[in-house]
């Protein structure tokens, strides 16, 4: 282990998080229009901790529809990926250079509820009408409604929005109400999406001030309740200045693997058999501990992240650094081209955290308490 760092437990926090606290005047007041077209100062952050996040416009607001998402969306982890694959996403068409990010301030709670509904309950749901009486119903497909906005800067030092993403949320299983599973096939969720996708985007462009604004559309699918990875989009299009529908899908080819997977996952084998030797190192010299689960992100089949779950028994503090130690020496040594994070914890909570970039030589490590 090249490096070994001790910090409070905030300053962890806060730098891991992309948080840092200013401690100077690092900051831009420029104008911003908002959608009554009044003016408003705002702040920028002189500060973009890596090229790919876009800086946000401060005072920060909080998205129109906030709140939905607990209620819609099953799983924490599908929640924290249905943004965060939006913004990937995103990347692609409004470049974080010279784009800044503002969470979804048009589409309203209200609204989101009304699209979300049934078209029998509301005539501006999206969602399959209810069954006549005696017959199921038809599944609900749209479960959510993720909004995001880009701005830029003109010459006049204003902000203006210049561009939308729209993420939506579909429903690999529906529950019905008497407790009734019905999986719905990656066919059924994507041509049911792309017409959700047509009618939301002809619905914004009817809104004051977006008929010229472009829009990125993407197609997320939820993985079922309880499951501990989280899904992903599957499909992206496009809709340029002025038009009324999304053009040109493409396929997302992204996705989550929990490790060890099934041996009959094939197209993982690789994966896996570095990941088991990882585990058999740690089994070799540390073996009172319970299990090691990994959870890889894969784009266009490989591997470029990582994070793997510790749970150790053991509770001195010279074994939990010695571990955390040889913890390292094995990241260094398996995963050395990847982005890879180490969450290693007990009953008592974190012990320790080690972090490594692809493009970096030395791990950032952090002991909690120390």
């Amino acid at each position: 282990m090249k490096r070994l760092w001790f910090m409070s437990s905030l300053s962890a926090v806060l730098l891991l998080g992309g948080c840092l606290p200013s401690f100077g005047p690092d900051q831009e007041e420029v104008i911003q229009e908002n959608e009554e077209q009044l003016e408003e100062t705002v702040m920028i952050p002189d500060m973009q901790l890596k090229e790919e996040f876009y800086n946000t416009v401060l005072p920060f607001k909080k998205s129109a529809s906030r709140g939905l998402v607990v209620n819609n969306i099953y799983t924490k982890y599908d929640m924290q990926e249905a943004e965060e694959g939006l913004l990937r996403l995103s990347a692609l068409h409004f470049d974080p250079k010279n784009y800044y990010f503002q969470e979804g301030q048009y589409i309203d709670r209200k609204t989101a509820n009304a699209w979300l509904a049934r078209s029998s309950v509301n005539d501006a749901g999206l969602n399959p009408p209810s069954g006549k009486e005696g017959e199921d119903d038809a599944p609900i497909y749209l479960a959510h409604i993720v909004e995001q906005n880009y701005l830029t800067m003109t010459d006049d030092k204003k902000l203006r929005l210049s561009g939308i993403s729209i993420g939506l949320a579909l429903n690999s299983v529906y529950y019905g109400a008497d407790g009734k599973e019905t999986e719905l096939s990656d066919e059924e969720l994507q041509k049911k999406g792309i017409e959700m996708a047509d009618t939301i985007v002809s619905r914004l462009r009817a809104k004051e001030g977006l008929s010229d604004i472009p829009i990125v559309i993407g197609l997320f699918k939820q993985e079922k309740r309880n499951s501990i990875v989280p899904g992903t989009y599957f499909a992206t299009a496009y809709a340029d200045k002025g038009k009324s529908s999304a053009s040109g899908w493409k396929e997302v080819n992204e996705q989550y693997v929990l490790l060890p997977a099934s041996s009959s996952i094939d197209n993982y084998r690789e994966i896996n058999t570095t990941f088991n030797n990882f585990k058999q190192d740690i089994d070799e010299y540390f073996p009172s501990f319970v299990n090691v689960i990994g959870t890889a992100f894969l784009k266009e089949g490989q591997m470029r992240s990582l994070k793997i779950q510790v749970p150790i028994q053991f509770y001195g503090t010279s074994e939990t650094i010695g571990f955390t130690q040889y913890m390292t020496s094995l990241v260094n040594k398996y995963f050395s081209k990847i982005d890879i994070e180490v969450s290693i914890t007990s009953v008592n909570g974190p012990e320790a955290l080690i972090v490594k970039r692809a493009n970096e030589e030395e791990p950032f490590v952090h002991i909690y308490g120390y």
